[in-house]
């Protein structure tokens, strides 16, 4: 983008809401990176800072600030989420493939099974094969 370009988008960042709001808020590039820092910090993510920090650890990343801990942990979240919503697509594409039952309405129960994780995990370059037998 050249300059003017960012003019623009910026002018067009700025103007007023439709709500009626006419006070503008003057941004600079760096505003937006810093509300999102900030919301960081209060944010508390589903997995923990002391499983991701030690994972960090294990590979070999020292994290000081904590806000990159969550940072990682925010995109692992969206990545485990991302996987578990395809594999739930996967799954109501194999059972409506299949000859529904009547009466089976709005209050269908899905399962997670390795027949619909394995390619969701396929689509993003994991190959899980499920062993013959278990010992």
């Amino acid at each position: 983008m050249n300059p003017n370009q960012d003019k623009a988008l910026m002018s067009n960042l700025n103007s007023p809401s439709d709500s009626g709001e006419l006070q503008q808020r003057q941004m600079t590039p760096s505003q937006p990176l810093s509300d999102f820092l900030q919301q960081l910090e209060d944010y508390v993510p589903t997995i923990p800072d002391a499983v991701t920090a030690s994972y960090l650890n294990t590979s070999g990343f020292d994290a000081c600030d904590p806000r990159v801990v969550r940072l990682v942990s925010l995109a692992a979240q969206k990545f485990v989420s991302d996987i578990a919503n395809d594999a739930l697509q996967h799954c109501k594409v194999r059972s409506s493939n299949q000859s529904s039952k009547p009466g089976k309405g709005k209050d269908r129960r899905y399962t997670l099974t390795m027949e619909d994780l394995s390619p969701a995990l396929a689509e993003y370059g994991i190959f899980v094969k499920k062993p013959h037998y278990f010992i």
